[in-house]
């Protein structure tokens, strides 16, 4: 082995090459799923009866999005925007306020380690465990088959999660800044309003990514609820294209596709947002 060979700066670059291969075969493994659904949605039929291994057609179509576009997938996107974002905006409004008395206020006996225990543990208990009492009180209050009674039950699990995730982000905040505040005469309202929320807002958007993402693909809660098909959001629409009879796999990647790009898109939209809330946009 000669020097060239044997010297530190060699042995590097040969360990970040090795690194970019890994990371490289793992990127390829990660969208390989995504490349199949992209070219399953535009494959005819028979041409991926004929070759199903492959990853893109011969002779692209638009057929399969036709046809669920004609069944009324429409419908059910608009169903699920508007379910995301009400339980988006809900959690948000009643998370910030809960995370905003959590790091200001001094409550006797830690009851505010206690109240955040208990929504730590409503948050991570599995969904059936409170599916029928759930349905059960949307059916006594009228609320079945209906977003907002979806939107309301979306909260046992959106809440608890924006609550955890603003606390970081409240904490962060400068209570130095409040304090110059009140003494200029302002009130609670004006200083959440104007110091807390613009201070914050790294965190709430990257907060509301979450949320929106965990309402857009719940599928359990949106079964239980909801009967009638034109109530349906986009999971549930998913799921009715997988039939004993069979499996279109053209039609199913299409809506796949559908129920994918705008959670994309707003995510793509919003990135520097949510770059700064998780590197702590406040420092």
């Amino acid at each position: 082995m000669n020097a060239a060979t044997s010297s530190p700066a060699f042995r590097l670059t040969g360990q970040h090459a090795v690194l970019w291969l890994l990371r490289a075969a793992a990127l390829i493994l990660l969208l390989l799923p995504c490349i199949w659904m992209l070219g399953a949605a535009f494959t005819p039929t028979l041409e991926r009866l004929d070759h199903p291994l492959a990853l893109w057609p011969q002779v692209p179509t638009l057929q399969h999005f036709e046809s669920v576009w004609a069944s009324g997938i429409g419908r059910q996107l608009l169903n699920s925007l508007l379910v995301s974002c009400g339980t988006t905006l809900l959690s948000l409004t009643l998370a910030f306020p809960a995370a905003y008395a959590l790091v200001r206020l001094r409550f006797p006996g830690r009851l505010d380690l206690l109240f955040l225990m208990l929504v730590l543990a409503v948050k991570l208990m599995p969904p059936i465990t409170v599916a029928v009492p759930l349905f059960t009180l949307a059916k006594n209050l009228h609320l079945l088959d209906s977003e907002l009674g979806l939107m309301l039950a979306y909260q046992v699990y959106t809440l608890p999660l924006s609550i955890w995730m603003l606390l970081s982000f409240v904490r962060e905040v400068p209570f130095e800044y409040e304090e110059a505040a009140c003494l200029d005469g302002a009130g609670l309202t004006r200083r959440l309003v104007h110091i807390v929320l613009p201070l914050c807002a790294p965190g709430l958007v990257a907060t509301a990514i979450f949320v929106l993402i965990t309402a857009w693909n719940e599928f359990l809660l949106a079964l239980l609820f909801l009967s009638t098909p034109s109530r349906f959001t986009l999971p549930l629409a998913v799921a009715g294209y997988v039939t004993e009879n069979g499996i279109d796999w053209g039609d199913l990647m299409s809506v796949g596709m559908i129920a994918s790009l705008p959670t994309l898109a707003v995510a793509g939209y919003v990135q520097r947002y949510l770059l700064r809330g998780f590197s702590g946009g406040l420092k």
